[in-house]
């Protein structure tokens, strides 16, 4: 993930400066843990400063209304008591080439300043903090004490301290090439490393841009330079600072991030409150899906493997009952016998009632003959009765194994973040599995967007349109709620999968060429996904029933057809119409 750069920073304060100085703090929210949002009123405008200290993507920047969910974090709580109703009166640098931003506040325009809130964007030490205008902390983002730090700490109570000041050059706009080109030539090695090296203020992202703007490559040693390549690298270095001091900024998309510079730009973007809002929303968007779809899928895989071995374990037991018949044969036998059975026989071969064949019963020589045929009839009675009470053990597991293997079908079917919806969709099964209690409340957050997951919709040959449901919410709304009379329902044959809609007009009949799309579509998103082809129902969903207490995407299903679904159609389709 690319990090905000002290040129990043400088552009993104520049355009708050001159838009939205001064403004009045409406409201004070905090998203997660690492991020707060102040709600900004102007004459002329309303907008949400997000302010983050996120390890990897701590920033300054406008974004987007936070949900409504209710805010319980205490750093929050502490900067809406003193801040809310105060003017945003200035956005300041507070030393030369450190990426830490002093925000200032007053009680109204022209009063003098109360309040400075410092936002530290410096990586993994990136903090927000709150002082008084004599600068005593009142509240902090994280804390840092004495055992944390040795070079500084930050706690409430005692004054802000800046930052360590970074060793190095600073980058000077008069410094002449001669100058420059020594400090950065002065050790032969790669171009990029010498120029992190001489001066501070400085990121990879930065000197990379330069370096390729100038036509070079980051990995050139400085002793390969010739003249010309110096003078266009001192020049792309000159357009850099002179942008810097004038606020000149061109914020666009790059093939590996995002440039405030200009320079290899491949769209354009309006303003960098937009380009940072953009590109941190939708990295901590991919790190959260990653990181709950593993945490989801290990949960899942666990109570599987769990159930499993339990279901291993009723049907041996239900095997085992099926001896009981033999058991009572045995003690038929032996009691129809008795005047052959002789003390101390460990083995008595006895014909069949009905074959006549000789049956081998083992007895214990311990008891007469009376008391090891009480023994057998007891055996008897003791799978017979096992039985009756593991067979609903057994369906219950199984019942519960199928829905967890929907549920984990529905993981497979989410292999990757593209989008927010997938994330959203990615939620609603957290939330289901916290809801049916094989996840606690207390481990889990609730889902923050305002607005559902919506089924993937595709195109048929003839133009009808075809509803795929994500995970098992999608499903039932599919199926009871979206369904009409005229649309058809397909499903892959007792295989965990998707619930698909084949949404037809009245009076319009599908094509055999559409339903074999459709029945394509169901065979790949289902847990049969990889095989060459798979056994695929449809059915009118006035024929689809959730039965009594069934978990949710769950269904039985009647006056069905089936069809053969292709799935690696369906793969090479979506390959040519991403």
């Amino acid at each position: 993930m690319q990090s905000v750069d002290f040129t990043t920073l400088t552009a993104a304060c520049a355009e708050l400066r001159t838009q939205w100085l001064p403004a009045r703090i409406e409201q004070v929210y905090q998203r997660d843990r690492y991020t707060i949002a102040l709600a900004l009123r102007t004459l002329d405008r309303r907008g949400w400063l997000t302010l983050c200290w996120h390890p990897q993507a701590a920033r300054i920047c406008l974004g987007d209304a936070p949900p409504r969910t209710p805010d319980t974090f205490t750093f929050s709580d502490q900067l809406r008591h003193q801040l809310n109703g105060y003017a945003l009166m200035a956005i300041n640098a507070i030393a030369p080439w450190e990426r830490v931003i002093d925000l200032q506040f007053a009680k109204r325009p022209g009063d003098p300043l109360q309040w400075h809130l410092y936002v530290e964007v410096m990586g993994k030490y990136s903090n927000i903090i709150l002082t008084e205008a004599s600068d005593r902390i009142v509240t902090v983002a994280h804390q840092v004490t004495a055992n944390q730090s040795s070079v500084r700490t930050v706690e409430t109570g005692k004054f802000y301290e800046l930052p360590p000041i970074l060793t190095g050059n600073l980058p000077n706009l008069n410094e002449t090439q001669q100058r420059w080109q020594e400090r950065v030539s002065l050790i032969p090695g790669g171009i990029q490393r010498q120029l992190l090296n001489s001066y501070r203020g400085l990121s990879p992202t930065v000197a990379r841009s330069l370096i390729q703007a100038a036509n070079l490559e980051p990995e050139q040693t400085t002793d390969t330079l010739s003249d010309t390549d110096w003078q266009k690298l001192f020049g792309c270095w000159q357009e850099w600072l002179q942008m810097l001091e004038k606020d000149d900024f061109k914020p666009g998309w790059t093939k590996d991030g995002y440039t405030v510079l200009g320079w290899g730009t491949i769209q354009n973007v309006e303003s960098v409150q937009i380009l940072l809002n953009s590109y941190y929303t939708a990295q901590l968007e991919r790190e959260t899906f990653q990181q709950l779809h593993h945490q989801l899928t290990q949960k899942i895989g666990n109570f599987l493997q769990k159930l499993r071995l339990k279901a291993d374990t009723f049907q041996k037991r239900l095997q085992q009952s099926k001896e009981a018949n033999s058991y009572r044969q045995q003690a038929d036998l032996l009691m129809a016998n008795l005047h052959q059975w002789k003390p101390g026989m460990k083995v008595i071969t006895l014909e069949d009632f009905e074959t006549g064949k000789p049956i081998e019963i083992a007895l214990n020589p311990e008891k007469n003959g009376v008391q090891n045929a009480q023994a057998f009839y007891k055996q008897h009675q003791k799978l017979k009765r096992a039985k009756g009470a593991v067979e609903p053990l057994l369906q219950e597991v199984q019942s519960e194994i199928e829905y967890l293997e929907q549920v984990e079908a529905s993981l497979k079917q989410l292999d990757g973040y593209t989008n927010p919806e997938d994330l959203r969709t990615l939620e609603e099964i957290r939330e289901e599995l916290i809801a049916q209690n094989y996840l606690e409340t207390s481990q889990q957050r609730t889902r923050n967007t305002d607005s559902d997951s919506e089924p993937l919709r595709y195109k048929t040959p003839s133009g009808f349109q075809l509803w795929v449901g994500r995970n098992n919410r999608q499903n039932d709304l599919l199926t009871f709620r979206t369904a009409g009379d005229y649309d058809i329902w397909l499903h892959g044959q007792e295989i965990a999968g998707s619930h698909v809609l084949l949404r037809l007009e009245p009076g319009s009949v599908p094509d055999e060429a559409d339903l074999q799309f459709a029945a394509d579509f169901a065979a790949y998103f289902s847990q049969a996904r990889g095989s060459e082809q798979v056994p695929v129902v449809y059915t009118k969903p006035k024929y689809v029933y959730k039965p009594k207490g069934a978990k949710p995407g769950m269904v039985i299903y009647k006056h069905e057809t089936i069809l053969w679904g292709y799935p690696h159609k369906v793969k090479l389709y979506l390959m040519t119409h991403e």
